[in-house]
C-alpha cells in the first residue's frame, strides 16, 4: 500500500520495529490486529502532520494518551494537531493512543511503553490510579514531562494541568439553573447531574462547584447525580432512564460528563423534556443538540488555546525555548443556539 513516510519513521510513530512495518504494509501476515491496526493508525498520523517545514528546525514527539469517548478524544487530537505549524521552526508529531473504555492499570501499563520507548512529553487524561501517579514519577525520573488534560492529578509528579477551571465551570452551570428555574415555581424540584464516572477528579470537581453555587442561590433546588455511564450514549440510557424514573421531581440536567443523546433519548422515553439541560464541550453531538434546541446551553472551553500552551510548556521543558511559559485554566464560555461559533 502507498505511505506517505520513510519505513522507519512509520515505526517509530507506531513504536514497532522495522519488520513489522514492512510485514503489515506487504501484508505478509504473522502480526496481530491491534498491531496492524496500530500501524495503520501512524500511517494515518503521519500523513496529517506531514508540513513542509518539519525538514527543519528541532524535532519533538508528543504522546496523546486519552480515556474518553471518541467524539471528545478526536476533537482532542485533531485540535492538538492543528497547533503543530504553529510552532515551528520546532517540528513537532503526535503518537495518539486513544481509549473510550481502560482500567487504571492499562493506562499506567501505555505509560510505561511510551517512558521505555522514548518521548518529549505526554499529553494525559485519565483517572486518579496509584500506578498512573507512578508510572508520572517514572517518566520525570526519565525526563519526560506529562500535562495532564481537562482533569487533573494534583499531588503528582505531572509538569502542569491544561484545561477549563473545573470549579468555576461547575459553578456557572449552577448559576444557569437558579436563574432559569426560580422559586417558588421551582419549590421542590431536582436537577440530574450525571457523571462518566468519578474516577476523574475533573468531574468530581465540577459537581462540588455545582453543589457549591446551587446551595447559595438556588436551595429550593435538590441534585440527584449519576455516575459511572462513562460518557458513552449505549452505557447511559438505562441508567438515565431509572433515575428518572425513580424521582419525578427532576426538571433539569447538567451533564457533566457527556452522553448527551443518550439524556434526551431518556427524557423522551419518560414523556419528559428539561426545562434546562446543559452540558461540556462543542464537539459535533453537541452543536447538533444546541441547534434543534435539545440543549440549552453549552461550556466551551478553547480547545485551540489549551492545545498551543500544551506544546509551548512542552518546548519549553524540552528546554528549545527560552520566554516563559505559564500554565493557567482556561475559562468556560456558554455557548447557546444564538451565539455558537461557526465549525472549523
Amino acid at each position: 500500500m502507498p505511505h506517505p513516510a520513510p519505513m522507519k519513521d512509520i515505526a517509530r510513530q507506531a513504536g514497532v520495529g522495522l519488520a513489522t512495518v514492512d510485514r503489515v504494509l506487504h501484508r505478509r501476515g504473522g502480526v496481530s490486529a491491534a498491531t496492524t491496526r496500530r500501524v495503520h493508525q501512524a500511517i494515518g498520523e503521519l500523513s496529517r502532520q506531514t508540513v513542509e517545514a518539519s525538514l527543519h528546525g528541532s524535532r519533538m514527539v508528543i504522546d496523546l494518551v486519552m480515556e474518553a469517548p471518541k467524539r471528545f478524544s478526536s476533537a482532542v487530537r485533531n485540535a492538538l494537531e492543528d497547533q503543530l505549524p504553529m510552532h515551528q521552526p520546532v517540528a513537532l508529531r503526535v503518537r495518539s493512543h486513544l481509549c473510550e473504555t481502560a482500567t487504571g492499570e492499562e493506562i499506567a501499563a501505555i505509560l510505561a511503553r511510551i517512558r521505555k520507548r522514548g518521548s518529549n512529553g505526554i499529553l494525559l487524561k485519565a483517572p486518579d490510579h496509584s500506578g498512573i501517579r507512578e508510572e508520572i514519577a517514572a517518566c520525570r525520573r526519565a525526563h519526560i514531562p506529562v500535562i495532564t488534560l481537562v482533569t487533573d492529578l494534583p499531588g503528582s509528579d505531572r509538569l502542569a494541568y491544561v484545561g477549563m477551571d473545573n470549579q468555576a465551570a461547575g459553578g456557572t452551570a449552577a448559576w444557569l439553573m437558579a436563574g432559569w428555574m426560580p422559586a417558588p415555581l421551582y419549590q421542590g424540584k431536582a436537577v440530574l447531574a450525571v457523571i462518566s464516572s468519578y474516577r476523574f477528579l475533573g468531574e468530581e470537581e465540577r459537581e462540588i462547584g455545582f453543589r457549591a453555587v446551587l446551595r447559595e442561590r438556588a436551595p429550593h433546588l435538590g441534585v440527584v447525580s449519576l455516575g459511572e455511564g462513562g460518557g458513552l450514549d449505549w452505557l447511559s440510557h438505562d441508567l438515565i432512564r431509572s433515575a428518572l424514573m425513580a424521582h419525578p421531581e427532576i426538571e433539569a440536567v447538567y451533564s457533566i460528563g457527556g452522553g448527551n443523546r443518550a439524556v434526551a433519548r431518556a427524557f423522551a422515553s419518560c414523556g419528559r423534556r428539561p426545562v434546562i439541560f446543559v452540558a461540556h464541550d462543542l464537539d459535533h453531538d453537541n452543536r447538533a443538540l444546541l441547534q434543534d434546541r435539545t440543549l440549552t446551553a453549552v461550556l466551551h472551553h478553547d480547545l485551540a488555546a489549551d492545545m498551543h500552551q500544551a506544546c509551548a510548556l512542552f518546548i519549553q521543558a524540552n528546554r528549545l525555548r527560552s520566554a516563559p511559559v505559564t500554565a493557567r485554566p482556561s475559562p468556560a464560555h456558554i455557548i447557546t443556539p444564538m451565539n455558537m461559533p461557526p465549525f472549523t
